[in-house]
């Protein structure tokens, strides 16, 4: 198994979410790696937002389910004392966000929950799988029930 410097982990503030946090948690502690989380809000409507923008954490926003949203992604990077510097939140495809931020940053391991899909909804695909084959670094994507 490689070294991982660099962790991201990508949160959609699911039931199971934490579950998925601590397994980026554990591996990052374990490689004395650096942790990164990142949200990509893709079903929030919000006028004027253009594909791929950058929300800041620190500006308050009129849209209560915008500012929600923040707080969540807040609230985890304080559980997970991830650097203020290292917490994302974009407006985009949670895929094509995610291995963006990745390749930007130099990530070496991305960690995602999969549900594990079948049938129709394995043919159609989910954001873990598009990140497993597109990513160029290691994705480690963690079981869900």
């Amino acid at each position: 198994m490689s070294e991982y410097r660099h962790i991201l982990l990508a949160v959609d503030f699911s039931n199971q979410a934490d579950f998925v946090a601590e397994k980026a948690r554990a591996l990052a502690t374990q490689h004395q790696a650096k942790l990164s989380i990142v949200h990509v809000l893709d079903n929030i409507p919000m006028p004027d937002a253009y594909y791929g923008t950058v929300i800041s954490l620190t500006e308050n926003s009129d849209d209560p389910l915008l500012e929600a949203e923040k707080s969540k992604l807040m609230v985890i990077g304080e559980q997970l004392n991830v650097e203020l510097s290292n917490r994302w939140m974009l407006w985009g495809i949670p895929k094509q966000q995610i291995i963006h931020v990745a390749e930007q940053q130099q990530v070496d391991l991305i960690v995602v929950g999969s549900h594990g899909r079948h049938g129709i909804a394995l043919l159609l695909g989910s954001t873990a799988n598009s990140i497993l084959h597109t990513a160029k670094c290691d994705v480690l994507a963690v079981r869900l029930k």
